[in-house]
């Protein structure tokens, strides 16, 4: 086995466990993981993505925690790989969010990033 495959590709903050939590509780994601993708596009060249699925691929990292899946794709595994996903709640709004110290720079929105 591989062992660089074990190892998870990012970490969950306390608050991030907490709220997919609560959101897989929901009938309507019962039986689902919580995936985290980055993909081409958004203002800075790359962006993550954050959605429910039914389906863990063979290529996928999962990272556990509290019962919390959260599953990873393995093109998406490199960019974040010592990342931290966060869910953050301000006055603008509650939102998830990636610590990224791969990302050379981000956008203000937060969910768009570029690497150097």
């Amino acid at each position: 086995m591989d062992d660089s495959r074990v190892a998870p590709p990012l970490s969950l903050s306390p608050a991030a466990v907490r709220r997919i939590a609560v959101l897989l509780s929901l009938p309507e994601n019962a039986g689902m993981v919580f995936r985290v993708a980055v993909s081409g596009g958004g203002c800075s060249g790359f962006k993550y993505s954050f959605a429910f699925d039914d389906a863990v691929n063979a290529d996928d990292r999962v990272v556990e925690h509290d019962d919390v899946k959260v599953v990873v794709d393995d093109v998406s595994f490199d960019y974040l790989a010592g990342a931290e996903l966060h869910f953050a709640e301000e006055l603008i709004g509650a939102y998830f969010t990636v610590r990224n110290p791969n990302a050379s720079s981000t956008c203000g929105c937060g969910t768009s990033f570029s690497v150097g």
